[in-house]
């Protein structure tokens, strides 16, 4: 259990309150809709989808954050920025939480978050993300479009241990680090993704998180998820059929107890598990830090919600 020398931020985005003290508020959950092979997606270049199938799944999401009180943000993937419209537009109309716009490159993102803005969302919008290959072009965008939140990839391949998430925030080798490419990009509330990209790695981006913390006093998370993705034995079942479920919500815990202020937890149909593990975690946490002297700061806490 964990309480910080360096003051740490918090940041307000559309009612979400992400940073702080561990203890202070309940990890942020963030799960992924609309996203590569999703089921309820039948042509993934229009955006083309199940309307009813999606709905239920918000609805499921909001009924797990209502349950143990742990806020969510969506992280809402397309291919295409024609598809990632869509989505907003589907995501803005159904539910009033903020979420990512996620795409595999800036010119599906750009176009996404212009529309995002221009209809009136830029407190719910957040840009996933400014990583080490963000070019001056797609800064210099999200500058002129003043957008607000973004996800901060703090990963470098030339850095890929747990203090190099730092240093690539920070910068080395007398290259611009990704805080100051943020910065100039006009960013004012960041999420710092410390980058899973297996399951070893996960201890990695743990430690990356409370070096974050420790270091820069900012909001930092990861999405563990994305390494249990990876682990062949399990998905295949050789596990058990709750396996990767288990696993899932193991792994988040993981992050919490090194200080992750939020966790990408995969597949927006494994909410309820999820939500379930991390507010446990939340609770053993904020009981804990509270004899260290931390205030806990949000009425909903899972620590009041779910015993």
């Amino acid at each position: 259990m964990l309480r910080y020398e360096e003051e740490q931020q918090v940041f307000d985005i559309a009612g979400v309150k992400v940073g702080g003290q561990p203890g202070e508020y309940p990890t942020v959950l963030i799960g992924s809709i609309f996203y590569d092979r999703h089921k309820i997606v039948s042509d993934d270049s229009k955006g083309v989808f199940d309307k009813k199938q999606a709905e239920g799944l918000i609805k499921t999401v909001e009924e797990a954050s209502e349950k143990t009180g742990n806020p969510f943000i969506l992280d809402v993937v397309g291919n295409t920025s024609e598809a990632l419209i869509r989505y907003i537009d589907f995501i803005a109309d159904k539910t009033e939480w903020p979420f990512l716009i996620d795409g595999p490159s800036p010119k599906v993102r750009i176009p996404a978050v212009t529309h995002a803005l221009e209809i009136g969302l830029r407190e719910r919008a957040i840009y996933n993300s400014i990583d080490y290959l963000a070019t001056e072009e797609e800064i210099k965008e999200l500058q002129n479009l003043k957008v607000q939140n973004a996800v901060i990839m703090a990963f470098s391949p030339r850095k890929p241990l747990a203090k190099g998430r730092v240093d690539a925030l920070k910068g080395f080798d007398g290259q611009k680090g990704l805080l100051q490419l943020a910065q100039e990009a006009g960013i004012k509330k960041m999420l710092i993704d410390t980058a899973v990209l297996d399951v070893p790695g996960i201890g990695f981006a743990a430690l990356g998180i409370h070096l974050v913390k420790e270091e820069l006093g900012l909001p930092a998370g990861c999405g563990p998820s994305n390494g249990v993705t990876t682990w062949k034995r399990l998905t295949k079942g050789e596990f058990g059929s709750d396996g990767f479920k288990v696993c899932t919500g193991g792994s988040a815990i993981t992050t919490q107890m090194m200080g992750a202020d939020f966790v990408l937890y995969g597949p927006i149909e494994l909410a309820e598990q999820a939500f379930i593990s991390v507010a446990m975690a939340d609770a053993i946490i904020a009981y804990t830090t509270k004899r260290l002297g931390t205030q806990i700061k949000a009425q909903n806490h899972p620590l009041y919600k779910i015993f």
